[in-house]
């Protein structure tokens, strides 16, 4: 390959230098030629790079997922580790390598030098390839759920994506119009010719298939979603606390989510998981009856535990570093509360108050919703605060406490005698269409868990009545969704980034000509 006239011969050896893994002089470079196998191994690191850019999108997508990831290694190893780092940093690290050898490839390219790629990158970019087909596997495999959040991700990230997209792919047309001016095969030529106008075809016409809520007009967006405190604010306070209640209040969620289970002696408490070992000090109180059912524990005994300092030595979320001294010592002090007190909290607070009653497999539980329902009558909480999620003993329920707010945790069936008022589920199980059809049908929409600011803007945009949150301390700061573009604006941009994107590809042809 001959030596373009602009290219310094120090940095094409170190560029050479880098990729090849050996240093090589310059009498030797002109020696050397790009053979297809060469180019088969670029072709198969540029796909690498593209393979590891997508699970890049997906490590941040799952990001508002992982603590329940976290929450289930701790049940099955006993471990608590911020598990989004790891997978983060492993990421930044794959994602990093692979684009570093893109780009050194298209500068020697640019250069006009041989793509000697080194055996140690090859055998790297196999393994690269291994763990991130791996991730994907055990993402479908565990965390099937997380492929729908994907594709509910696109109605945020769409129009963006198709930019970038867009932007790379002209810019790579500097190097490909090199490279085809210097190959003397036909057929080559013809054929990435073929493929890269093909590609850009495509990517000029996905427009036409991206759909979003948010793209509207500024008055059709729907009212702001309230905000249902997921176990109160589980990242300001320890998660079912009162604490966490009142920081959920300063948040202004209108609903404070639990869960409740029953005592050994018959006290409704609030607790989330079936063992006391993630959220107190059961280990250093009663080491013998650690792994016991929550339930089997008496409330003298309960109220012996911490439920507070677990929050500052395991920090379930990055928050926990920015708590105030007084705050600190506050969390210290924290107990597992009776649902007796937090109907109390709730009515002095003004908020609703939701609860899921654990374990529903138990053999006792209908003296479990006996229990509940004697406490939630005797608090004296206004019975349309209570918002009553558990399937079993329903309509027990429902003749004992008719004011109670029936929660339901399934779509509404076709021809259903007693319509539902009000609907509990996943954010992956709702479509932005059903969502507004039961907008329509006045029927009231709350879905779980949604943490991350782009998720919540994509459901605004949708018309969701309400959403279950851990963030709630960011999800209230939030005036407006994160982009809202009406059609005809993003029609406009749709055809300048394409008509911009064309003269710079006939440009890049041109000028390398």
């Amino acid at each position: 390959m001959a030596h373009p006239s602009g290219c310094c011969h120090p940095c094409a050896t170190c560029l050479l230098c880098f990729y090849s893994c050996h240093w090589v002089t310059a009498k030797k470079r002109k020696s050397l030629k790009t053979t297809k196998c060469d180019c088969s191994w670029f072709l198969f690191l540029f796909c690498v790079f593209l393979f590891t850019l997508v699970w890049l999108y997906f490590t941040i997508i799952i990001l508002n997922d992982f603590h329940n990831f976290n929450e289930f290694i701790f049940k099955q190893r006993k471990l608590w580790l911020d598990w989004s780092l790891v997978l983060l940093i492993a990421t930044a690290v794959l994602i990093t390598y692979s684009a570093a050898l893109v780009v050194l490839a298209l500068c020697l390219q640019l250069c006009g030098q041989p793509l000697k790629l080194h055996w140690l990158h090859k055998s790297l970019l196999i393994l690269s390839t291994l763990v991130v087909a791996a991730a994907f596997a055990g993402l479908g495999i565990k965390w099937a759920e997380e492929w729908k959040s994907a594709y509910i991700s696109l109605q945020a990230t769409g129009p963006f994506l198709h930019i970038g997209t867009v932007g790379g792919m002209t810019l790579l047309a500097w190097p490909l119009a090199s490279f085809i001016y210097r190959t003397h095969s036909t057929g080559l030529k013809m054929f990435l010719l073929f493929v890269y106008c093909a590609v850009m075809i495509a990517l000029y016409l996905v427009p036409l298939g991206i759909t979003s809520p948010c793209i509207m007009e500024e008055n059709q967006l729907p009212p702001k979603p309230a905000l249902v405190g997921h176990r109160g604010a589980p990242m300001l306070a320890p998660e079912n606390t009162l604490m966490s209640l009142h920081k959920a209040v300063d948040c202004d969620v209108q609903v404070f989510e639990t869960d409740v289970m029953v005592s050994a002696d018959g006290v409704p408490f609030l607790m989330h998981d079936e063992q006391l070992t993630r959220t107190t000090n059961v280990q250093a109180v009663f080491p013998e009856r650690a792994a016991l059912n929550s339930t089997t524990f008496n409330w003298t005994d309960l109220q012996q535990l911490d439920a507070g300092s677990w929050f500052l030595e395991r920090r379930p979320f990055h928050t926990v570093q920015s708590l105030s001294a007084g705050d600190r010592y506050q969390v210290t002090k924290q107990r597992i509360p009776s649902l007796e007190q937090a109907l109390e909290a709730a009515k002095q607070s003004n908020i609703s108050i939701m609860f899921d009653l654990r374990p529903e497999n138990h053999s006792d539980y209908q003296s479990f919703v006996n229990a509940t329902l004697e406490v939630i009558l005797q608090s004296g909480i206004p019975l349309q605060q209570v918002l009553w999620l558990p399937d079993g003993f329903r309509e027990q329920v429902k003749q004992q406490a008719p004011g109670v707010q029936q929660v339901y945790g399934r779509k509404r069936l076709q021809n259903e005698k007693e319509p539902l008022l009000h609907v509990n589920l996943p954010y992956q199980d709702m479509s932005s269409e059903e969502i507004r059809q039961y907008r329509q049908g006045n029927i009231s929409v709350n879905l779980y868990v949604v943490n991350q600011p782009w998720l919540f803007s994509v459901l605004w945009c949708s018309g969701v009545s309400s959403v279950t949150t851990n963030a709630c301390q960011v999800l209230k700061e939030m005036k407006h969704p994160m982009w809202l573009l009406p059609s005809s604006t993003y029609l406009m941009i749709w055809i300048v980034v394409d008509c911009t994107s064309l003269l710079a590809i006939l440009w890049a042809f041109l000028l390398l000509k």
